[in-house]
């Protein structure tokens, strides 16, 4: 790819709470609407470079500015150059740790950067990244939290507009007999053509996850998701080899090295990193490039936005994982169409903020 010449003028942060259509209900509480940082990577030649982050938590926001600010104080007047940048970056904060928030700020200042080549080449991310644009299939990720078994059935129903085959139902009930129902509730209602991803949120003992999981593994589930403690490695490693459905982790990779580590030990079937976890556009163009080397279907998780763009330019490319959390702050959402995510054709990913919605749900 060729790079256009930008340099670092500054970095602006704006935090929102953006209201869910659907709550979330998991094993670790529910949500009920998206903490969000929008991020806008300026330069000198004014193009503008986009990226947000789900922070989890709306008290997070703050400490993420402070970090973005903290970077653009280190690289102000710098060339946009994100590899080159990341390096820098984890030099500068070394001592305390490329981890958690810090590693958030830096994954969200990287892919706001990588968008900026982008929409200054005048091509899709996709397309700047050596790929084609194209439709990639997705999973309906909104809502199906922990609920009674026939609401959850309702839901998923109601899940399937758009085209979707396929969609993920939260688990880990108080009791295995509450999880086999939930499944079995929504299995029954869904074709058997769409197909049903579990995730248990972390929520598990791995004895409690050996039982639970041989419970449902012929209920005919598309994969299970961390089930126990996503760093538990070895246990993930004796469910994979126990299960005949796949389990998937990932989401928490801090950095391709730790995906390493997962697949060496035998840890999943399949992968799913997280941008802000994995390390922004930089990061996951690497552990692309580890998954395919293992042969391993690789996923999103969340920013379905960027993620499309990526996926196209996965060689393990598997799922999409489809939120509509960024939807009311984004002048054009991203299009479903026949259960399939449409990377728009526009420079960089396409986001550009709608600024009467983000004023309407700014926070701090």
């Amino acid at each position: 790819m060729s790079a256009p010449a930008l340099r670092l003028r500054c970095i602006r942060a704006v935090a929102v709470e953006v209201p869910m259509k659907l709550p979330l209900g998991t094993s670790a509480g529910t949500i009920r609407a998206a903490p969000l940082v929008l991020i806008d990577v300026e330069t000198d030649e004014g193009v503008t470079g986009r990226a947000y982050l789900f922070c989890y938590l709306p008290a997070a926001a703050a400490a993420i500015a402070a970090l973005l600010a903290e970077i653009e104080r280190t690289l102000k007047g710098e060339r946009i150059a994100p590899a080159g940048l990341w390096d820098r970056l984890a030099r500068r904060f070394k001592l305390i740790g490329v981890q958690g928030i810090v590693r958030m700020a830096m994954s969200g200042f990287d892919v706001a950067c990588w968008d900026a080549l982008a929409v200054a080449a005048g091509k899709p991310l996709a397309a700047f990244l050596g790929g084609s644009p194209r439709p990639i299939t997705a999973y309906n990720s909104n809502g199906l939290g922990l609920m009674a078994p026939e609401a959850a059935a309702n839901e998923a129903e109601e899940l399937l507009e758009g085209g979707f085959r396929a969609v993920k139902l939260r688990l880990g009930y108080p009791t295995l007999e509450a999880d086999l129902a939930a499944v079995r509730a929504v299995r029954r209602r869904l074709p058997d053509d769409v197909k049903l991803m579990v995730d248990f949120n972390q929520a598990l003992s791995l004895a409690e996850a050996l039982e639970r999981c041989r419970a449902i593994d012929g209920e005919g589930i598309a994969w299970i998701e961390e089930p126990i403690r996503h760093d538990d490695f070895r246990g993930c490693a004796e469910l994979a080899r126990e299960l005949s459905t796949p389990v998937q982790i990932g989401e928490n990779f801090s950095l391709p090295e730790q995906m390493t580590e997962a697949l060496a030990m035998g840890a999943c079937d399949c992968v799913m990193p997280d941008l802000e976890r994995i390390g922004g556009v930089t990061g996951w163009l690497r552990a692309a490039q580890i998954a395919s080397k293992n042969s391993v279907p690789m996923s999103s998780h969340l920013f379905p936005e960027v993620s499309a763009h990526l996926l196209a330019v996965t060689p393990t490319c598997h799922f999409l994982e489809y939120v509509d959390w960024a939807d009311p702050i984004l002048a054009e959402p991203l299009a479903i169409v026949d259960g399939a995510a449409v990377i728009p054709d526009r420079p960089g990913s396409g986001m550009v903020w709608d600024e009467k919605a983000v004023k309407r749900y700014r926070i701090g």
